[in-house]
C-alpha cells in the first residue's frame, strides 16, 4: 500500500504543480482510441507517442499480447477485470491481478501480458518514457 501511495503522489505531482483546478474524467466519459489489436486507449496526461504519459488502457477478455519489450518503464494499477503479467519464456503460472492490484513492467524485460477475465480489462498506466510495443524476436 505504501507503494501504490508514492506512486499516486508522485504521479500527482506534476499535475497539481501545472493545474490550478480540479480535472475529473469518469470512465464513461473518456476519449477512447482502439488499435486495430482492439487494444483501446485513453489518454489522461502527455503524448503517449512523444513523452511520459498516463493513460487508461482497455484490453479485450482474453487477450494475450506477443512476447513483447517496452523500451520505458511501465506502472500500472487494475481497475476492471483480471490481468497477468510474465516474463518471456519464464516457466510457472503468472500470478492474477484482480481490481485495484498494482504492477511494473520493467524497460527492457521482455513480456507477455494478458486479459484473463470473461470481461474486458481496464488499467491506469504511467510509463516513465514514451509508448512503444516492441516485439521479441525468436
Amino acid at each position: 500500500m505504501r507503494r501504490l501511495a508514492l506512486l499516486i503522489s508522485c504521479l500527482a505531482a506534476p499535475a497539481i504543480a501545472a493545474e490550478n483546478d480540479i480535472i475529473t474524467q469518469p470512465l464513461p466519459q473518456l476519449n477512447w482510441a482502439t488499435t486495430p489489436e482492439g487494444v483501446a486507449f485513453a489518454p489522461l496526461q502527455g503524448d503517449r507517442f512523444v513523452e511520459d504519459y498516463m493513460a487508461m488502457v482497455r484490453l479485450p477478455a482474453g487477450l494475450v499480447s506477443p512476447p513483447h519489450i517496452k523500451s520505458a518503464n511501465m506502472f500500472g494499477i487494475v481497475i476492471e477485470g483480471v490481468m497477468t503479467h510474465m516474463p518471456h519464456d519464464e516457466a510457472g503460472t503468472p500470478t492474477p491481478l484482480p481490481s485495484g492490484a498494482f504492477y511494473k513492467i520493467p524497460k527492457d524485460l521482455p513480456h507477455v501480458s494478458a486479459c484473463i477475465s470473461d470481461t474486458p480489462c481496464i488499467t491506469f498506466l504511467y510509463q516513465d518514457g514514451k509508448f512503444d510495443f516492441l516485439p521479441v524476436t525468436q
